[in-house]
């Protein structure tokens, strides 16, 4: 990895100098566009709408047109004299607890790695944080915009979480959900019982990108044919999906009965019928039953 920053955490009277490094990556499989008919690549040109000629982007500068229609234009310079704090340091603004911080919140994460032939500082403020259930809220200024960001540990290391500031979450509210009626006690049994029979630590390996894995295997097929398109795959049958459910409380105890939470299933029930030791129960007692009739038939007689 490269580092695409360097600073200092400032600490009280402590400064950690430290590396940034961004911490997370896509894994989408990347395209280009191109001509369907002929499969020439698509091409972008930045070009004017005043004088029809292309422009570079060294020569693009950005306009601000205000809900009036008042037209602002700033190049570079005027972004350079903008009164950024602190450029090259991450002050700690304060320890607040961690869950206070709403994940919605949460935006990009970055590695720090100490930028130091002592990280003893570094060390110190990670073993702290991990010690103590806090997160320390620092600012962070990257890319000439200045973030909050949320500062912690993970296994042993500082990572940077940049925040959403409180006004770019929207506030919402839906008119569907003014008029719902309030679950019965019944419902929030069955719903509290059905989420605990599903409920297990989080273990994120165990989940894979399906869709990314089959694209994969699709191209690999298309280059493999040596024809450079995707071969033809039978379509995949539609899910049958039941109808509307309208008693909630059959939907959770089927739930329940699925998971193995609400009785036994049909396939349990089954296994039980058929149980090896009271089958040979049955085949013991069976040669007793017969002779036991053939006793009773000769008496009759």
């Amino acid at each position: 990895m490269r580092s695409i920053w360097k600073g200092s955490i400032a600490f009280g009277l402590v400064n950690v100098p430290v590396k940034v490094y961004t911490a997370t990556e896509d894994h989408d499989i990347k395209f280009h566009q191109v001509h369907a008919k002929d499969g020439g690549r698509i091409k972008y040109d930045r070009v004017c709408t005043i004088c029809g000629q292309s422009v570079a982007f060294a020569d693009i500068d950005k306009q601000y047109e205000s809900p009036d229609g008042e037209k602002v234009v700033l190049n570079d310079d005027d972004f350079a004299k903008l009164p950024v704090a602190e450029k090259h340091e991450i002050p700690v603004l304060q320890f607040v607890p961690s869950d206070q911080i709403d994940p919605i919140l949460y935006d990009k994460t970055y590695y720090l790695e100490p930028d130091s032939n002592t990280p003893k500082a570094y060390v110190l403020l990670a073993a702290t944080l991990e010690r103590i259930d806090r997160t320390a809220l620092v600012h962070f200024t990257l890319r000439q915009k200045t973030r909050l960001a949320a500062m912690r540990v993970r296994d042993g290391m500082l990572v940077l979480q940049t925040l959403l500031w409180p006004d770019e979450v929207r506030s919402v509210s839906f008119e569907s959900l003014e008029d719902a009626t309030a679950p019965r006690p019944q419902e929030i049994k069955m719903a509290e019982t059905l989420v605990e029979s599903m409920s297990e630590d989080f273990e994120p390996d165990q989940y894979t990108d399906e869709y990314q894995v089959e694209l994969q295997r699709l191209l690999d097929e298309a280059v493999a044919s040596g024809d450079g398109k995707a071969p033809e795959r039978p379509e995949a049958a539609a899910a049958e999906t039941d109808a509307e459910v309208v008693d909630l409380v059959a939907a959770l105890q089927r739930s329940l009965e699925a998971s193995g939470a609400g009785g036994e299933s049909e396939p349990a029930k089954k296994t039980r019928k058929s149980s090896p030791r009271k089958a040979t129960a049955r085949k013991a007692a069976e040669p007793k039953a017969r002779k036991t009739a053939q006793k009773r038939t000769r008496k009759g007689a």
